[in-house]
C-alpha cells in the first residue's frame, strides 16, 4: 500500500482500504482505532473521497479532522449537508467504538444533525467531536459538534448505536 494525502497535511501512511476481520477482532475498540492514528492500518476510504480523518481518540470519544472543498459543492456553491453529516455520523460512531470490548462491535441505528452555519470550501479545515453520553449493554448515544478553526459551530448531532457480539459482523446470526 503507497502512502496517501487524505487532504493537505493529513496523510495516511498505508493508503486507504478495509482492514481485514481477524485482524479487527483482535483489539478493543480503542486499540483499534489508535492503530489507524498510529497508520498500523489503512485509513477508511471514505475519508479519501470526503477529505477528513480520524486524528484523535480516547476513552468515549473521537475527533476527526476534515477540508471541504469544491468537489463537495451543492448547487448552489455551498458545501452538501451530507459532507457535514458524514463527518458527523463518523465521529458519533468512533466515539462509540471506543467503547467497545474485545468481541463486541455497534452499528448506527438513528442520527440526527442540525447545521448551524454554512459550510463553503473557504471555511477552511474543520473539527468533529464526537463523545460518549450514555453506554449500556445493547444501546450507545453520542453527540458530537463540528467547528471551524475559530471555534464557531457549524453543526452537531446525535446518534443511537446498536452493541452486538462482533462475530455477527463476519456472516454470523
Amino acid at each position: 500500500m503507497t502512502a496517501m494525502e487524505l487532504f493537505p497535511g493529513y496523510f495516511a501512511p498505508l493508503g486507504v482500504g478495509a482492514v481485514p476481520f481477524e485482524e479487527i477482532a483482535k483489539y478493543s475498540g480503542l486499540d483499534f482505532l489508535q492503530r489507524i492514528i498510529d497508520g498500523k492500518y489503512p485509513a477508511p476510504p471514505i475519508g479519501a473521497r470526503l477529505n477528513f480523518g480520524l486524528s484523535e481518540v480516547g476513552e468515549g470519544r473521537a475527533v476527526f479532522r476534515g477540508l471541504p472543498g469544491k468537489r463537495h459543492l451543492n448547487p448552489l456553491g455551498a458545501v452538501h449537508g451530507g459532507w457535514a453529516a458524514t463527518l458527523l455520523d463518523s465521529a458519533l460512531a468512533c466515539a462509540v467504538h471506543t467503547t467497545m470490548a474485545k468481541g463486541e462491535a455497534y452499528t448506527t441505528a438513528e442520527f440526527k444533525v442540525n447545521l448551524t452555519r454554512p459550510i463553503t470550501p473557504k471555511t477552511g479545515e474543520v473539527v468533529c467531536e464526537g463523545r460518549v453520553i450514555h453506554r449500556g449493554r445493547t444501546l450507545a448515544v453520542s453527540e458530537a459538534t463540528l467547528t471551524d478553526k475559530h471555534g464557531k459551530l457549524l453543526a452537531f448531532g446525535t446518534e443511537t448505536c446498536s452493541i452486538f457480539p462482533l462475530e455477527r459482523l463476519n456472516g454470523g446470526r
